[in-house]
């Protein structure tokens, strides 16, 4: 397992779809996910591989985002990945660090479903 990822159980297309993220490997990213797949990033719903491949280019790659994973969480196909992320993007009104909750759901070795939430801390 990548150092990246050390101490951390996850399945194998969650941690190939980080090294994606961190490396900028846009097509690396996009073949991880199902030709029916969805991702809804922030409430923003990308349905099929070709709106999910829009959805790289301009908010993983073109942003480059990175992820340091903080807390995963697994539940039979799904995991939870709590990292805190960066890269070039508006950051006016956002915490900092800023955390964000991956909701992963892989079925095969293909993701179905990528949510994508900014959740506010439990008290």
């Amino acid at each position: 397992m990548p150092p990246a990822f050390a101490g951390f159980q996850l399945p194998a297309p969650v941690a190939a779809a980080i090294d994606a993220i961190n490396a900028g490997d846009g097509p690396a990213l996009l073949a991880l996910f199902a030709e029916g797949a969805l991702v809804n990033d922030q409430l923003r719903e990308h349905w099929g591989r070709a709106a999910i491949a829009e959805w790289i280019a301009s908010d993983v790659v073109g942003q480059r985002l990175a992820m340091r994973i903080a807390r995963v969480r697994n539940n039979h196909c799904h995991a939870v990945v709590e990292a805190t992320v960066d890269g070039n993007f508006e950051r006016r009104g956002l915490p900092d660090p800023l955390v964000v909750s991956f909701y992963f759901s892989a079925h095969t070795e293909k993701i179905d479903q990528l949510l994508i939430l900014r959740n506010e801390p439990s008290e």
